[in-house]
């Protein structure tokens, strides 16, 4: 019997190979993430994650579950804002969680934070845990998202929240030409000179690409079991917020 395949940016791969060629893009440019995004998005990432927050409105002692949180950006957040409570950040790659806890909030919010190595399609965690379920530009990364919204819908408590912030698709032809310019053309050699990596900047242009539009992917959402949801399009529909509730 054949093995099922999927995309690994504009490749076909077997799906048996996708978490671990993951792992080795994000493991390669860990040290270097935060930099990046800040150069890549021209620092525009800041305002999606604090819209992502807005939309969210965190409260006092809800337990956030951030997958593929790596180095800790929606955690620190979501625990600023909510003023109290605790975040879980899983990621696959331990070396992107290693960076997020070098990081000085880190320190200061270490008895709210717990990082843990773990599979978006398999979450270590009992059914009806977590109150808020983030994950900002990572489900696009992961084999089967659908398993993993599906995973989302489980560990979240009755009552809970489905967040996803992901890079999605400009509804203006003219507009989305020029974006596929600038990412293809400008992204990976940035990449080359910021973390000394233009391939795995490649991959991630690429895998923007073959990521489901916004009404597609709220099909998923609905799939999963979340009601109430909806999207709002970031910066012309660049990125996009996807939210759904465990009713």
């Amino acid at each position: 019997m054949n093995e099922k395949t999927t995309h690994f940016g504009f490749t076909e791969i077997p799906e048996s190979e996708k978490a671990t060629r993951v792992q080795g893009v994000f493991g390669s440019v860990a040290s270097k993430y935060d930099v990046m995004n800040d150069a890549m998005s021209l620092g525009i990432h800041r305002i999606w994650k604090d819209a992502m927050m807005d939309w969210l409105a965190p409260r006092p002692g809800q337990r956030l579950l951030d997958v593929a949180g790596g180095t800790g950006d929606i955690s620190f957040r979501f625990l600023k804002r909510a003023g109290s409570g605790h975040a879980t950040v899983l990621d696959l790659t331990e070396p992107m969680l290693v960076a997020g806890r070098q990081r000085a909030e880190a320190a200061s919010m270490a008895d709210q934070l717990d990082w843990v190595v773990g599979d978006a399609m398999a979450l270590p965690f009992d059914d009806n845990t977590f109150d808020t379920y983030t994950i900002s530009f990572g489900i696009r990364n992961v084999t089967r998202p659908q398993e993993a919204l599906n995973e989302a819908y489980r560990v979240l408590k009755p009552g809970g929240r489905l967040m996803v912030l992901e890079f999605s698709q400009i509804p203006t032809p003219a507009l989305q030409w020029a974006y596929d310019r600038y990412s293809f053309n400008l992204i990976p050699p940035m990449g080359k000179l910021i973390a000394n990596d233009s391939e795995s900047y490649q991959y991630l242009v690429e895998s923007i690409r073959k990521f489901p539009d916004q009404e597609t992917f709220l099909g998923m959402v609905r799939q999963a079991g979340f009601g109430n949801a909806k999207y709002r399009n970031l910066s012309l529909g660049i990125a996009c917020l996807h939210s759904g509730w465990k009713l």
